[in-house]
């Protein structure tokens, strides 16, 4: 679930005027505010996008983590495989040597 921030302008007269207890340099607090307001709004766009940045490596990472693991398997199969086709032929070389060598002792 993603939760966005709305970025509200600093707004109200009278005694809901926002900042009422500070001094502003320069004197316009409405120039200050839009200022605010501006930088407010690019560090919000600069946290997306490096949220953005970081979830791509981590998407990445995982995606390599899982690459890694089914060749490691892959290969436990395989060669469980050729153990196995090895094993076969050594056993069918050998009953064709003891075969022979009884033939002969007939």
């Amino acid at each position: 679930e993603q939760m966005y921030k709305v970025i509200n302008p600093f707004s109200g007269q009278g005694e809901e005027e926002p900042l009422l207890a500070y001094e502003f340099e320069p004197d316009t607090k409405s120039e200050v505010l839009v200022d605010l307001q501006e930088y407010l709004l690019t560090s919000q766009i600069y946290h997306s996008f490096m949220d953005g940045a970081a979830s791509e490596q981590s998407a990445r990472m995982t995606a390599m983590e899982n690459a890694s693991k089914n060749a490691g398997e892959m290969i436990e199969s395989l060669t469980l495989q050729y153990n196995r086709a090895r094993q076969s032929r050594i056993t069918t070389e050998l009953i064709e040597i003891i075969s022979g060598a009884s033939a002969l002792e007939d």
